[in-house]
């Protein structure tokens, strides 16, 4: 069970270090961006640490879209990041579970999901483990409501696809932290990363907004009870830079024992 933060591409093993984290998470580009990853220079120095890697995909991305000029270009980026997080040595590639358009048929997102695995098997495979994350807002989200989530993984559960859980997204998504754990394996088998968040913003408001562990809407306890029943790692992506990364990770150690 190892517990890190989410960093600032730029020199992630020092951030690591700043925090005393054993996992860093990070993104490639520009999160809001369409640009494919270009080689690190620390690609060595990372594939070598024993600090765990995760790579976050650009929040753009939405392969669920009936939209082509967004799905398209998502698949190809979903593609060109885990290939590029797979070069670094990452344990998976973090990607939300995206959306349709309003008034739009949820059940054509799930199939688009499904189309995207099939993309990247023709393009020769996924190289590391696809981490489908848990969404805050929105009633056309593909993995707000568990309902909806359920429905996700019989589109793609066959490709061995995987889950990270946002504890914020949870909460202010209208999902009870209390159980959670359960709820989330009784549908995809498995929780591969926890996204460790406080939240902002009320439960199901819809609010993707992360606060310090103690300083939001939940209890740290359900927090650390959910990342104790999961046997998963945890990643804060909490404000505050390094410091206020540092208390939140050493938080969670005293708590789970760490």
């Amino acid at each position: 069970m190892r517990i890190g933060a989410h960093v600032d591409p730029a020199a992630p093993l020092e951030e690591a270090t700043a925090r005393g984290a054993e996992a860093v998470q990070f993104f490639l580009t520009d999160p809001q961006g369409y640009k494919s990853p270009k080689p690190r220079e620390d690609a060595e120095a990372l594939r070598a640490s024993e600090v765990d890697v995760y790579i976050h995909a650009p929040y753009i991305v939405n392969v669920a879209s009936p939209n082509n000029r967004i799905r398209i270009p998502s698949r190809k980026l979903l593609v060109a990041h885990a290939k590029a997080a797979a070069e670094l040595g990452a344990k998976g590639l973090i990607v939300h579970g995206g959306h349709v358009g309003k008034g739009e048929d949820l059940a054509a997102g799930f199939e688009n999901w499904r189309k995207a695995f099939e993309y990247a098997e023709n393009d020769g495979g996924l190289p590391l483990p696809i981490l489908i994350e848990n969404t805050a807002g929105g009633d056309n989200a593909c993995a707000r409501r568990f309902d909806d989530l359920a429905r996700l993984w019989e589109a793609v559960g066959s490709f061995g696809a995987g889950f990270c859980l946002d504890t914020c997204h949870a909460y202010a998504g209208g999902e009870d932290l209390v159980g959670i754990v359960d709820r989330v394996k009784a549908i995809t088998g498995r929780i591969d990363l926890i996204h460790a968040n406080d939240s902002k913003g009320g439960f199901d408001s819809g609010q993707d907004r992360h606060d310090n562990l103690g300083n939001g809407k939940i209890d740290p306890d359900l927090i650390v009870a959910a990342i104790r029943a999961a046997d998963a790692p945890a990643v804060v992506e909490t404000p505050g830079g390094s410091e206020g990364q540092t208390a939140d990770i050493a938080l969670l150690r005293e708590r789970t024992g760490r």
